[in-house]
């Protein structure tokens, strides 16, 4: 997976990518994402705890993915806990050059299911570790810091984590850095840091608080990875997506992913499924270009 260890600056392929959705981001030499990527956080159990309801259709959902092109999986050791990557390592390992996983740190699984923060530096530490472990791997391509909530971030200063990561990519554990549940400060806060070339985030077409920091990501070069995006939708949004949907041929769903797809070049998703055939559904929108009409009326 990937290539060279290092920090290669980060760069975007915005000047010439195709007018497509599709295709994918060149985030650095050795980090090539498919735009449409696949969260692998559903193929834990229930409640995203213990392993799958199917274990063999998570595997073919995994083998399927890496067949239809996809090189960014987003995973994460909380899952489960473990259970995801270790059916990650089963399905895919030894891994395909050019494919690349990309995980989540600073957050735990609690005996009550809950997710508490891990931020410490021995927790951080250890959580690394354990990603490397579970997913066969000497090496992590792209480990993202959470450090707010799934619903957004909280304020206040993310150095101390971010820099504890810094020090693992500095030792050779880990290729490239993101954030994930951040503002616009606290990413300028890591890039003083180390080079960070992702962030991940909650966004979509119903939920558009980060409206600003997409496009700062897209003028910098950073991948904006957009989780939960189908979430969030009142009554009204849902209708209305709908309706549009149903004019022009679509489903509801796949509207919504090409429209985050439109909405900024440096826009990377990572919709999640348990099921070969919602995947394919997924991975089929990426190639879906909606018309002016329309990305008007869904404002």
């Amino acid at each position: 997976m990937g290539g060279a260890g290092g920090q290669p600056e980060s760069r975007t392929e915005r000047s010439t990518m195709p007018v497509s959705n599709g295709g994918s981001l060149t985030l650095a030499d050795d980090l090539v994402l498919t735009r449409m990527g696949y969260g692998a956080m559903q193929l834990a159990g229930p409640g995203v705890w213990g392993p799958p309801d199917d274990p063999a259709e998570a595997v073919a959902v995994l083998r399927e993915a890496v067949e239809l092109g996809v090189t960014h999986i987003d995973t994460s050791d909380f899952y489960g806990p473990e259970t995801v990557n270790k059916t990650i390592r089963e399905a895919l390992h030894p891994y395909r050059d050019g494919l690349h996983l990309a995980t989540k740190v600073g957050a735990r699984r609690a005996p009550d299911k809950s997710w508490p923060h891990a931020l410490s530096r021995d927790e951080l530490i250890d959580a690394v570790h354990s990603n490397l472990k579970n997913l066969g791997l000497d090496v992590l391509d792209l480990v993202n810091l959470r450090v707010g909530e799934a619903e957004g971030p909280t304020p206040g200063s993310i150095a101390e984590p971010f820099s504890v990561l810094a020090e693992l990519q500095q030792q050779g554990l880990i290729r490239h850095l993101g954030v994930s549940s951040v503002n616009s400060d606290q990413l300028t806060e890591a890039q003083r840091i180390a080079p960070v070339v992702a962030v991940q985030n909650l966004y979509n077409i119903a939920r558009r608080d980060d409206d600003e920091l997409v496009d700062r990501c897209a003028a910098e070069g950073i991948a904006y990875v957009s989780f939960f995006p189908l979430g969030g939708f009142s009554r009204l949004q849902s209708e209305t997506l709908e309706k549009v949907a149903a004019r022009i041929g679509l489903t509801p769903h796949t509207v919504a992913l090409a429209w985050l797809l439109q909405r900024s070049p440096t826009m990377l998703l990572i919709p999640g499924t348990s099921s070969v055939a919602h995947l394919r559904e997924n991975i089929a929108a990426a190639d879906v270009e909606l018309p002016a009409d329309v990305l008007v009326e869904l404002g």
